[in-house]
C-alpha cells in the first residue's frame, strides 16, 4: 500500500462520507508524517453504521472480501494486491469504540484515541492518538520486529510510555 493508493481509497472514502481512522503501520507513520517502512495493507477503524457504505464503495473499486474474517474485522483485497483491514466499532454515548474480537470478547478503543491528527502524502488524516496505538499493540498479540520500531518511533517522537515488551532495549 504505497501513499499514493492511500490517499485515493481515504479520497473515495471521504467523498462518500464514510469516517474512518487509520490504525497500525500507516497510523504510526501518519502520525510522524512520514513513510517509515513499507505496508503491506492499512488498517483502518470504521464505525459500524457505515460498514455497508464502506463495502459498497470498496466492491465498486474491485476489492472482494478475504475468506476467514468476522462480523468486525474483515480484510478486502483488490486485483493490484492492496489489502484493506477493516476494524469495526460501535461507538456509544461516550464516544469509546467497543469493538468484538474474534474470540468473542469486547476491546475498547477510548473515545479521546479518535483524535489523532496525522498526514499521508501530505494530505491530513484521522487516526488513533499514539497513546492509543501502544495500547492496541501492547496486548491481545505477539509484536513482530517491526511493531516494536513503531512503538519505539512513537516514543521518540511523542514521549509514550512503552510497555517492557514493546521497547527496543529493555
Amino acid at each position: 500500500m504505497t501513499p499514493e493508493s492511500l490517499v485515493e481509497l481515504l479520497d473515495v472514502l471521504d467523498s462518500e462520507s464514510i469516517e474512518v481512522w487509520l490504525d497500525g503501520g500507516w497510523g504510526v507513520d501518519a502520525l510522524l508524517g512520514e513513510q517509515t517502512r513499507s505496508h503491506n495493507d492499512v488498517d483502518l477503524i470504521v464505525g459500524v453504521g457505515d460498514l455497508a457504505r464502506l463495502a459498497t464503495a470498496l466492491r465498486a473499486r474491485n476489492y472482494v472480501v478475504v475468506p476467514g474474517g468476522t462480523s468486525s474485522n474483515m480484510v478486502y483485497r483488490n486485483d493490484l494486491g492492496l489489502e484493506v483491514d477493516i476494524h469495526a466499532v460501535a461507538f456509544d454515548a461516550l464516544g469509546n469504540g467497543n469493538y468484538q474480537m474474534a474470540n468473542g470478547e469486547y476491546w475498547n478503543y477510548p473515545a479521546d484515541g479518535f483524535s489523532g491528527k496525522g498526514s499521508v502524502g501530505g494530505r491530513a488524516v484521522r487516526c488513533l492518538t499514539p497513546e492509543v496505538q501502544v495500547l492496541g499493540h501492547a496486548t491481545g498479540y505477539a509484536p513482530a520486529g517491526k511493531d516494536i520500531d513503531d512503538m519505539e518511533r512513537l516514543r521518540a517522537r511523542f514521549g509514550v510510555a512503552l510497555p517492557p515488551h514493546l521497547r527496543r532495549h529493555n
